[in-house]
């Protein structure tokens, strides 16, 4: 009963901070457990925001991460609903909107990120949209069905994975879809110029409209409803409503104001962890989308916003501040789906990083896997329509960080197994 006396505290009701609580019942922890968050539904997951429940495909209550009974019966104190305003580091409190005070021993920041506005006249017009919330996925999920119906135009500015997943989404539902974006290609960001005409063709099949190399400038509207969009370039695309897709910021005014380490945003923004996910604060941690943590494989600080940091990262918070030893050290990886699309991504290769793009596979039949060399050693790889080899696309990332080299030619032949392109280990 050595913990029965303290508390720990978990600031942000997402996925991170709800198998953070999860994970410390299960260590153990004997002592509160106290989770608050600034939304009144219970702990959900995101990716079904713009993909299973957007597209209709999957009922409201499958997002949540536990039943609403398992908060009560593992003893978590929730607090839904209310908002955490400041953190007194010296006292252990945390302040909440309604004044209250609560001590913690131990603190885990799960505050996640807030998508990124467009600052543009016409943002106040009623059809105005973004995504982050269940609330902004079920007024999206509505909208898409009355635009189908009615033949409606749905904007999409830009073309990251939440652009494209929830072009998929508004097609599915028989929206017209134009998608706005500054790049040449969709996703340039993640998987460069090289991969990012497939994504193209492939939305393009489907009816939707790109617009590339432009910026929306202003949203025009009547009697507060969204008329159309308008780009640098002079064109003016028909709306009924519109989504900014832009990105989002992690959300750091929390441990701004409590005086935590920060990383500047030209670096990708988030407070700065160690690889044990520990703030500049010993007692004060941080995982999922806001924390910009060491990665030991990568011998680099990432800030990471998808749905698999968030599962891994809080149970490797939670176990830190049991004091255990953590090395949060896990390749990143995230999924999407669009229309009869599947795929897998494992690794980090911004634009710049690497030299070489090899592919495996039928890339117009869209089964495939994409690999980002630089000097032959493995930093990425992407499967499409192409399952159950993750792990071995990891196991080359991980070999690629200690030097091990691959044989491009073979690399992109199928028929040699992906295990025989490592050294011999025994």
């Amino acid at each position: 009963m050595v913990d029965a006396d303290r508390t720990f505290v978990i600031v942000g009701g997402g996925l991170a901070g709800a198998k953070a609580a999860e994970t410390l019942r299960a260590e153990g922890f004997n002592g509160r457990v106290i989770l608050i968050g600034d939304e009144r539904e219970h702990p959900y997951e995101r990716p079904p925001l713009s993909k299973g429940f957007l597209s209709g495909k999957e009922e409201r209550d499958s997002v949540f991460v536990h039943e609403p009974a398992w908060y009560a019966q593992n003893d978590v104190e929730l607090h839904l609903g209310q908002t955490v305003t400041a953190i007194d580091r010296e006292a252990k409190t945390v302040r909440l909107g309604d004044g209250t005070l609560i001590g913690y021993d131990k603190l885990l920041l799960a505050t996640g990120s807030e998508p990124r506005r467009l600052d543009i006249p016409g943002t106040d017009l009623a059809g105005v949209h973004h995504l982050r919330r269940l609330a902004h996925s079920e007024r999206l999920r509505n909208m898409l069905k009355a635009l189908g119906r009615d033949n409606g135009h749905l904007v999409i500015a830009g073309a990251g994975w939440i652009g494209l997943e929830v072009a998929a989404a508004a097609r599915g539902y028989g929206a017209e879809v134009t998608v706005v974006e500054p790049e040449a290609t969709p996703l340039h960001q993640v998987i460069g110029p090289e991969l990012g005409q497939i994504f193209t063709e492939l939305h393009a099949e489907h009816g939707v409209r790109f617009h590339f190399g432009a910026r929306l400038t202003e949203i025009t509207g009547q009697d507060g409803m969204v008329l159309a969009a308008r780009t640098d370039d002079g064109e003016e695309h028909p709306a009924h409503d519109v989504l900014a897709a832009i990105g989002a910021a992690p959300r750091t005014a929390l441990a701004e104001n409590a005086g935590l380490a920060l990383v500047d945003r030209a670096d990708g923004g988030g407070v700065a962890v160690d690889a044990s996910l520990r703030t500049s604060d010993p007692d004060i941690f941080a995982a999922g989308d806001v924390a910009a943590s060491h990665y030991p494989l990568l011998d680099t600080r990432l800030r990471v916003e998808h749905w698999a940091n968030a599962l891994n990262g809080g149970p490797a918070a939670a176990r830190a501040m049991l004091g255990q030893e953590v090395s949060y050290d896990r390749v990143p990886y995230f999924f999407s789906d669009q229309y009869d699309l599947g795929l897998e991504y494992s690794g980090w290769a911004p634009p710049g990083s690497y030299d070489q793009v090899v592919l495996r596979g039928d890339a117009g039949k869209r089964e495939f896997i994409a690999f980002w060399l630089q000097e032959r050693r493995v930093l990425a790889g992407m499967n499409v329509n192409v399952w159950d080899v993750t792990a071995a696309i990891q196991d080359l990332i991980r070999a690629g960080t200690k030097g091990v080299q691959v044989d491009p030619d073979r690399l992109a032949d199928p028929s040699v197994p992906l295990g025989d392109l490592l050294p011999d280990q025994s």
